[in-house]
């Protein structure tokens, strides 16, 4: 056993919880100019001005192909914001944006690409229409979003690849084992539960789930992108952050896999407060302090442990202190318009440790817009 490294471990971990403790662990009272119902207000204004992104690459001439899923987030965000602050005007206008896809911007609509194969990320879009329908109780919103996740169930005609396989073993045939897909995968399932109290939809979300955490969590509780790209990529693990966060909050307290996903979600958590870099910050590589420091992931992180101090999974001292020492560092990355800074832009699996450190930081990139909007409405709760 290798006693001088285990006990620098130790002696690291001990000092991140004591420096946690050191720090305002309030998660209530911030002060004037950084207060999140404040800034959520503003980022929300600022999406309902921005046109639609291909894929999150702001496009001036409003030239995307579809509503893609940065823009489902930011969406998803900004009506759990509104609504949580009571903002009835920007709900309105956010709902107001949606209904052209209903006539006049139907073919935005990600159902009607033409090939439906490996497009996991574009299905998570009927997680808006969905919310909408919490409020609103047409059942056009209704329909639209039920269709999306019965539809990540029914395999198409022609299966390429291991759709199949997955789809006879019970699971999504968009299953692909990219950290991504939980919460591409799981959040419009999640909400199709919430709208419709049937639990064959949490129950495939959290299946899924498990599934995921079986094969690519590592010990450390951090993940690899996917099987044949071992490296620790901020914004993935934040999308597996995330997707812990929304189960633990959403399925119900008796499901018999809820203390296995806690579990996961807790290890996830410890070991991301040992890498927070003392400014608040996480990188782009989560375990290289060399990398460059990333905003989505940031808030992706600061999301979830904000939503773990609030129900009381998480310590409130010490990752009370951590979230709220991402909220401040991640609001000194706004520029004076509320575009976030240096997010990573869309990043696809590949075994080359150069490529997660090389990609571009991009400015105004929903990825990270929708990351603080998040933030924004938890600490507005």
């Amino acid at each position: 056993m290798k006693i001088r490294p285990l006990i620098l471990n130790i002696l690291f971990f001990v000092t991140v919880v004591f420096s946690a403790h050191s720090q305002s662990s309030d998660l209530n009272k911030f002060p004037k100019g950084s207060q999140p119902e404040e800034i959520g207000a503003k980022l929300v204004e600022h999406l309902l001005e921005t046109p639609f992104s291909d894929w999150g690459r702001i496009n001036s001439k409003n030239e995307a192909p579809f509503v893609t899923y940065p823009d489902v987030c930011a969406w998803l965000g900004g009506l759990w914001f509104t609504k949580a602050t009571d903002n009835e005007v920007l709900y309105d206008q956010l709902v107001d944006r949606f209904d052209p896809l209903f006539n006049t911007q139907k073919d935005m609509l990600p159902e009607f690409r033409p090939k439906p194969h490996n497009v996991v990320d574009w299905y998570v879009f009927g997680a808006v229409p969905l919310e909408i329908y919490k409020k609103e109780k047409d059942k056009k919103y209704l329909d639209l979003g039920l269709a999306y996740a019965d539809k990540q169930w029914i395999l198409p005609d022609t299966p390429r690849g291991d759709e199949k396989k997955w789809h006879d073993q019970g699971h999504s045939w968009q299953t692909r084992l990219w950290i991504d897909d939980m919460f591409m995968i799981t959040a419009v399932q999640a909400q199709a539960y919430l709208v419709t109290g049937d639990e064959k939809y949490i129950n495939r979300a959290v299946d899924e789930m498990v599934l995921y955490l079986d094969n690519i969590q590592r010990p450390n509780g951090l993940f690899y992108h996917a099987p044949d790209a071992p490296f620790f990529w901020g914004r993935g693990n934040g999308w597996m952050a995330v997707g812990m966060t929304e189960m633990l909050r959403l399925m119900p307290k008796d499901n018999p896999n809820r203390e296995k996903i806690e579990t996961a979600y807790k290890s996830m958590m410890q070991t991301l407060l040992r890498y927070q870099s003392y400014d608040g910050m996480w990188h782009q590589l989560i375990d290289d302090p060399n990398s460059w420091k990333e905003t989505s992931c940031t808030g992706m992180f600061t999301y979830a442990m904000i939503t773990g101090v609030k129900n009381g999974w998480l310590d409130k001292k010490v990752y009370g202190a951590a979230a709220r020492k991402g909220w401040s560092a991640l609001l000194t990355y706004l520029d004076e318009d509320y575009n976030l800074r240096n997010v990573c832009e869309g990043t696809g699996t590949k075994n080359d440790y150069d490529y997660y450190l090389n990609r571009k930081k991009l400015t105004g990139d929903l990825h990270g817009q929708a990351a603080l909007i998040w933030c924004s409405y938890a600490l507005s709760k």
